[in-house]
């Protein structure tokens, strides 16, 4: 099976409900900001840790479990420093402590933590440092109301993908998401969903704020997605 599947949405009728939809302010991605300076920190014994020296995404955080030693990372430049959050760790975010402590006291189930080892320019010790992976996998997009392009192959996880791009407009099912705070789909691996709630407490905390995001960029999963659907799905309309 190959090909792609972009949902779309059915003109409302008058005797049609409209159960779902993608609303703003609801839930966001939770991503890597790219735009933030080259941090300089390198993973010095990566090879050593992960094996294979890959992203190894298990539940519950058991990947971090199979690590054969501490994660060891090393300030290369001492005019750099790595923000609150970053990637490409051997394909997990780190996180420093003041992040993870959010993170924990919001969704404790959600993420699993390896603590590091972090060695500054000078060889002295750094501020505390983990490796993380969020570890909750719920199948909680409503595709039939999400604004989404679908990639169907049987190499993908369940035979399907649903494709990055700055047009998505999500919805999701609350009965499924209940109460998590944060998430994964099944179907991206690397796409982070959070709620409003994890959302505003990254922002009183200081993190996804602009000038300073601290490596944090919080993205509303609906985006427009309140103008992009017909207007018959406008809630003034309905």
């Amino acid at each position: 099976m190959v090909g792609t599947n972009e949902t779309h949405l059915q003109p409302i009728k008058d005797n049609d409900i409209v159960i779902n939809r993608p609303k703003k302010g609801e839930f966001y991605i939770l991503r890597v900001d790219v735009d933030c300076p080259e941090h300089g920190v390198v993973f010095e014994n990566k090879r050593h840790v992960v094996t294979p020296p890959d992203r190894l995404h298990q539940p519950n955080g058991a990947a971090f479990r199979l690590f054969n030693e501490m994660p060891r990372l090393r300030q290369s430049r001492p005019d750099c420093m790595v923000n609150d959050l970053a990637s490409s760790f051997g394909g997990y975010w780190l996180v420093s402590e003041p992040l993870k402590r959010v993170f924990e006291s919001v969704d404790p189930e959600g993420f699993a933590f390896a603590e590091c080892e972090f060695i500054l320019h000078d060889g002295t010790v750094g501020p505390k440092h983990y490796l993380c992976d969020v570890v909750r996998i719920l199948d909680a997009v409503d595709e039939t109301t999400s604004k989404i392009r679908i990639e169907l192959d049987d190499d993908f996880p369940g035979g399907k993908y649903y494709s990055e791009g700055s047009a998505a407009r999500f919805a999701f099912k609350k009965d499924v998401v209940g109460s998590a705070h944060v998430f994964l789909t099944p179907y991206n691996s690397m796409k982070v969903f959070c709620d409003r709630t994890l959302r505003d407490a990254l922002i009183e905390h200081g993190f996804g704020k602009e000038p300073n995001t601290r490596g944090v960029l919080l993205e509303d999963a609906a985006a427009l997605g309140l103008y992009t659907l017909p207007p018959s799905y406008w809630p003034e309309n309905r």
